[in-house]
Parts: C-alpha cells; sequence; structure tokens
C-alpha cells in the first residue's frame, strides 16, 4: 500500500515539457512546466523534431526544479508516473526513457498514464482540491468555502455519478463517459471527431490569417471585437461511410475510431470549417493582407488585449470573420456535448484540454448548463494545457490497484482510451 502518497509526474507528449508532485491525487505540490511556444512560432505549429530535442535539453532541469519546488527528494516518492501516449513518437520517448531509468535507479514503480485519461482528471484533481478546501472550511466553523454552495454541493455524489468528458484540444476532441468504478475509472467512448480536432482548426486558421502559435489565444482574443454572426459558418450531420463499412476514414485523427459503433449525432468534423474560412478569404482579397500580418504578430509575440490594439492588427472584417468562425467551432460542441449528456442521462459535464481555457467556450457552456441543470466543471486555466499534475493524478488510482508498467513500456502515439 502507499506510504506517503507523493507521485512524480512527467509529461512529454508534444511541446510541453512538464514534472509535477501530487499527493494521492488530491492535492498539487509542485507543478512546472517548460513551453516550446518561442521554438515553434515562427513554423506557425509544432515540429516533431525540433519539438524532442527540447524536451531533452528540458527534461533533467524541469524533474529537478518540481523536486526542489516540493523541497522533497526522490526518496520521498510512491511511485513515477510517465504519459506513454497518445502523443509525438520522439517526444513520448524522452519521457519515458527518463521515467524508466528514475523509477529503475531508485526503485520506484512506475505508472504509465494515457494522456487523454489525464486531461479528464486535471478537472478531478480541481474537484478533489475544492472539496479539501470546503472541508477546511467547515473545520474551522465557516458555512463554506468561497464560490461553493453548500447546499447543492454533495461530494459523494460527485465521487459516485458517471460524467461526461468533453476533451478538447490540439490534437483530440473527444466525448468519454466516466465512470467511477472501486476506486478506480472506467471509460467509455462516445463521440470523436473523423478529421481535425478543434484546436487544430483554430491553429491552422490563425495561420492561415496570419496569426501566431499556438492559435486558440488569438482566436479567443481577436473575437471579442468581431461580430460572431457577420459570416453564417454552418455545420452539416456526419453521415456514415457506406464504403467504409465501419471502419476508420484514412485521417490521422480517425486511426483508431471505431465508427460504426458510434452514434453519428455525437460525431464532430472540423476539416469543413477550416475549408470554408480558407474560401472565405480567397474570395474576399484577404490573403495579402494575412502575409502583410505574419511579421507584426511575430515582432510583438501577443495576442491584443483592446479593440484598439485589435484593428491596429486586423481590419473589422477580419475580426467578425474570426469572431464567427469560434462562435460556429464552440456551437458545433456545445449541441453535441449537451446531446450526449441528455442520451445518456449525465447529470455532471466535465469539459478540459487546452480549447477549455477559452473564454467564449467556458461562458457559453457554463449558460447552457446552467439552463439544463447541469453541474459543469473545468480545469483551472494552468491544468487545461499540457501538464504533468495531471499524469500524477491519474495515477493514483493505478497505485493505489498496483497497475505498473511494464519493464518494456514504450511509446505509443495512437494510444486509445476505453
Amino acid at each position: 500500500m502507499p506510504g506517503s502518497g507523493l507521485i512524480l509526474g512527467i509529461e512529454s507528449s508534444c511541446d510541453e515539457t512538464a514534472a509535477a508532485i501530487v499527493e494521492r491525487g488530491a492535492r498539487t505540490i509542485s507543478s512546472v512546466v517548460a513551453s516550446q511556444i518561442s521554438t515553434h512560432a515562427r513554423y506557425g505549429g509544432v515540429v516533431p523534431e525540433l519539438a524532442s530535442r527540447e524536451h531533452l535539453r528540458a527534461i533533467v532541469p524541469v524533474v529537478r526544479a518540481a523536486l526542489a519546488e516540493a523541497h522533497l527528494t526522490l526518496a520521498d516518492l510512491d511511485a513515477i508516473a510517465v504519459t506513454s501516449g497518445p502523443g509525438l513518437a520522439g517526444a513520448l520517448l524522452v519521457g519515458i526513457t527518463y521515467a524508466k531509468a528514475l523509477a529503475f535507479a531508485n526503485r520506484l514503480p512506475l505508472i504509465a498514464v494515457n494522456h487523454l485519461e489525464g486531461h479528464i482528471h486535471a478537472v478531478l484533481l480541481n474537484e478533489r482540491e475544492a472539496e479539501d478546501a470546503s472541508a477546511a472550511h467547515v473545520a474551522n466553523g465557516k458555512l463554506g468555502a468561497p464560490g461553493l454552495d453548500f447546499e447543492t454541493w454533495d461530494s459523494t455524489r460527485l465521487r459516485s455519478d458517471p460524467a461526461l468528458a468533453l476533451v478538447v484540444s490540439g490534437g483530440h476532441t473527444h466525448l468519454y463517459l466516466a465512470r467511477p468504478i472501486d476506486a478506480t475509472w472506467s471509460y467509455t467512448l462516445v463521440g470523436r471527431t473523423v478529421d481535425d480536432a478543434a484546436g487544430e482548426a483554430f491553429d491552422k486558421v490563425a495561420k492561415l490569417l496570419g496569426l501566431g502559435y499556438p492559435g486558440g489565444p488569438w482566436i479567443d482574443a481577436l473575437a471579442r471585437f468581431g461580430n460572431p454572426r457577420a459570416v453564417p459558418f454552418s455545420f452539416a450531420q456526419i453521415k456514415p461511410k457506406i464504403h467504409l463499412a465501419g471502419k476508420a476514414p484514412r485521417t490521422k485523427a480517425a486511426k483508431t475510431a471505431p465508427i460504426a459503433r458510434l452514434d453519428p449525432h455525437f460525431l464532430f468534423s472540423f476539416s469543413g470549417i477550416k475549408t470554408a474560412v480558407l474560401r472565405y478569404v480567397e474570395l474576399n482579397q484577404m490573403r495579402a493582407e494575412a502575409r502583410a500580418r505574419v511579421s507584426r504578430v511575430l515582432e510583438h509575440f501577443r495576442p491584443p488585449q483592446t479593440r484598439e490594439e485589435a484593428l491596429a492588427l486586423c481590419p473589422q472584417p477580419t475580426l467578425d470573420l474570426i469572431a464567427s468562425f469560434q462562435r460556429a467551432v464552440i456551437g458545433d460542441l456545445m449541441k453535441k456535448t449537451f446531446a450526449a449528456a441528455e442520451s445518456l442521462g449525465a447529470r455532471r459535464v466535465l469539459v478540459t484540454g487546452g480549447v477549455a481555457a477559452n473564454r467564449e467556450l467556458r461562458e457559453r457552456f457554463t449558460e447552457e448548463a446552467a439552463a439544463r441543470g447541469l453541474r459543469i466543471l473545468f480545469p483551472t486555466l494552468a491544468l487545461s494545457t499540457d501538464n504533468a499534475a495531471m499524469i500524477a493524478a491519474a495515477a493514483w488510482p493505478r497505485l493505489l490497484k498496483q497497475e505498473f508498467a511494464p519493464p518494456d513500456l514504450s511509446a505509443d502515439p495512437s494510444l486509445a482510451l476505453s
């Protein structure tokens, strides 16, 4: 059985090198993230080979920093957890190789964690920390923790009820029904994208318009100053491809998608709206303007914060296009997520992943959940993007059940969660 309950998590699936120490899946002791944004920004996206090299440079200092921030040593730990997939093969191998070496040298068990499960546990980690905070306030004789309604707060129900989880990021758009079973969790795939992920669409549209990388923060910042109804984007219902006989389409995001077993009402597709934005740009002769914008964006390296700054970067028609694109994508995510929640009888919805940091997404999902009488939970902004605290938190149930990684653990870039 665990002693200290302390797990060191290591995350290197894409372009962040991260390490964190979490106690019993419920309290973050330290969390350190080394971002590679400046390395990849000039290319408008992640370059896998460069990502692997940056992970090699950062992995040792980041782990040391996480231990130092927590005032702990490796001897204080119960286990080491590492992301084993999905992600970039070379990037994953850096984290896995280092984690295996640390675990072997210090005689610690190694726990392999699915990156998607980590994102779900980012929300659950917040929930547990809020629960601990509320218990502390009650113990101190106070009525309740700030921001918590104790008439509706039922921690036992929250732990035992199934939840619908939307994992939405640059590489993933998945819907899972998450069920707690015997101190661990089981996941059933409900829906997913059949082509581009939502975050990937944000990044590619931002690149098309000459904005910075990652595209999500730029789109979110600029959308505030545009008319979201100026361009009438829409999504058609996805229909099964008869000629595929239920097999996955030949796209990178759908290699392992069991399309035939999923309700088409809960399938996403974002390649069409990306193409629609491209056609709109071409028809309205915005190409030259977008090309001229690239150098200004690289020079400032920060999304505009005021209308004046936004207009200095983009004319109003471009701001309207950006606002309309964001509204359409979030609307599609909302429609299918809440339809799935209603169909499955889920009373709480977890929204996580990098796109969960989007301001408009949080506002609209929160409003819709309130109107439907559902509880909705998001991770903090820091836990929305890739981090290692979520990996350490997801490893805790596996430590309890002693589900350890085999000695031949390797990267699985297409690892599924089910």
